[in-house]
């Protein structure tokens, strides 16, 4: 399933970026030990190879508010 990580709530709102990058903040940080997620986004400025990174981190996040926003839902 892809999921755009500006994913509507279907109020016309979109997911509030801080709230997105809490969803995958500690995931990143066991999976690149003595990085930080500000790290990366820091470098995604500048790098493409960060940037395409990050997105993919981004889309995670936006897939699981969408699945914690289905479950609030039921």
């Amino acid at each position: 399933m892809k999921t755009n990580s500006r994913q509507s709530l279907g109020s016309g709102g979109t997911w509030d970026r801080t709230y997105l990058e809490s969803l995958i903040r500690e995931d990143f940080e066991r999976c690149h030990p003595g990085e930080t997620l500000e790290d990366l986004k820091r470098r995604a400025s500048f790098s493409r190879e960060d940037r395409g990174l990050l997105r993919d981190w981004m889309l995670v996040a936006g897939a699981r508010a969408a699945a914690a926003h289905q479950v609030k839902e039921r």
